[in-house]
């Protein structure tokens, strides 16, 4: 059975996952601020190299070294413009910043390999994490050695969005209704088993639960529910660990990632 677990670190409270008890992992709390995620990898362990992007609610999936050569060549922020990291090397500490978002790690449990994904409404969209998932497979990987964590984010129960948003992320678990519109792919997605919406009491208004999507993409290229696992853990609500950019509408956020075996 997995679970979630409150440990301590530098004196900060942070989650793990039983599922990647493996590695040395995180989904970091607001205490930890202000501290960027080549010092907190530091804290995990000295001897690895933390990395980190500028997100930007894409699907781009990118190892350390692509993002280096395109910050040096491309960027004048110094971080390549992405939304996930995949390790290519043991020791190398990836990292995304989330407030409402999804933070999502993934273990490949043959290789060590790891990769931590920053999964906003958009990005889901968009299949960031089965993108992310191409990229194991392109290295060697397969579905059935995968393990993710889908961390804190805001809730289904509290995430009220538009019909258009709730269509346009159902979409993507929705092939064949892909050139539908909105209503009807909103209608489709609340019937579902499991669904990822809940109707809402405002009109053209839906609840939407981001992380579902997520581990119903992911179910999709062929993982088991044994191998997903979603923090019982919410940003919205639990104000006493979590930043959450609605509840606060200011730009603060936690960070979450996996040093590679």
């Amino acid at each position: 059975m997995t679970t979630w677990q409150w440990q301590i670190l530098d004196g900060s409270s942070y989650l793990t996952c039983s599922l990647l008890s493996d590695w040395q992992h995180g989904f970091m709390t607001k205490h930890f601020s202000p501290l960027e995620p080549q010092e907190i990898t530091k804290l995990f362990q000295p001897k690895a190299t933390g990395y980190r992007l500028k997100q930007v609610h894409g699907n781009i999936v990118l190892t350390p070294t692509e993002a280096e050569n395109i910050s040096e060549k491309e960027l004048e922020t110094g971080w390549a413009l992405a939304d996930g990291l995949i390790s290519e090397e043991s020791q190398q500490g990836v990292w995304v910043a989330s407030a409402d978002c999804n933070p999502v790690l993934i273990a490949d449990r043959h290789s060590g390999q790891v990769s931590a994904i920053h999964a906003g409404w958009r990005g889901t969209a968009q299949k960031i994490v089965p993108v992310a998932v191409q990229r194991f497979i392109d290295a060697g990987s397969s579905v059935d050695q995968l393990l993710v964590a889908i961390g804190p984010a805001i809730d289904g129960k509290v995430y009220q969005v538009t019909n258009q948003v709730g269509a346009e992320v159902c979409r993507s678990i929705l092939p064949d209704l892909a050139g539908a519109e909105p209503d009807l792919i909103v209608d489709k997605a609340l019937n579902l088993t499991n669904s990822p919406l809940l109707p809402d009491q405002q009109l053209g208004r839906v609840r939407l639960d981001v992380r579902q999507v997520n581990a119903l993409q992911l179910q999709q290229l062929g993982l088991k529910v044994d191998q997903i696992s979603i923090a019982p853990h919410c940003t919205f609500q639990e104000a006493e660990h979590f930043f959450s950019y609605r509840r606060e509408k200011l730009k603060k956020v936690q960070w979450s990632g996996i040093i590679s075996n």
